[in-house]
């Protein structure tokens, strides 16, 4: 159980602060939730305490994990079906695992996918995803503003 304090990365919404635990009756259960800020989007989300492992929640990265994300970032591209499509449903698939990596790869996928060849309208947005969610965690973890994480990353693709 995480506590009060702690920095989280939620799956498909990023990093985020945990500012309580809450009590929350639903359908005449009472439910701990935890209370988590998101300040790269402006927002605030009630995560429940007995689904957060199944859900993805976990501690954010550390330091020494970030050389791991700017090397998934650097490294080669995966081979992408090339149906726009079936390359949606994977990418989206990757994100939702809540894996910084994953998460990295799609990012790094993606962006060059775009310098080759303009994405469609859906994959724009997913890649618009992807890189809030990697770039809140890097807020977090490198103590730096959104603009300074979106360098880091294009720095590192």
């Amino acid at each position: 159980m995480f506590q009060v304090g702690e920095k989280i990365a939620y799956p498909m919404y990023g990093a985020g602060t945990i500012t309580a635990i809450v009590e929350k009756e639903v359908l005449g259960e009472v439910h701990q939730y935890y209370d988590v800020d998101l300040p790269h989007n402006k927002m605030t989300v009630l995560v429940p305490v007995e689904n957060s492992a199944r859900i993805g929640v976990r501690s954010i990265i550390t330091k020494e994990e970030l050389k791991t994300v700017y090397e998934t970032l650097g490294g080669e591209a995966d081979k992408m079906p090339a149906n726009w499509n079936r390359r949606y449903r994977a990418n989206m698939e990757r994100l939702k695992t809540g894996d910084i990596l994953d998460v990295a790869a799609v990012v790094r996928n993606l962006v060059r996918s775009n310098r080759k060849k303009k994405l469609s309208t859906g994959e724009k947005k997913l890649l618009s995803t992807a890189k809030q969610i990697l770039e809140s965690e890097l807020m977090v973890t490198e103590n730096c503003t959104m603009e300074e994480a979106d360098e880091l990353v294009e720095s590192h693709i």
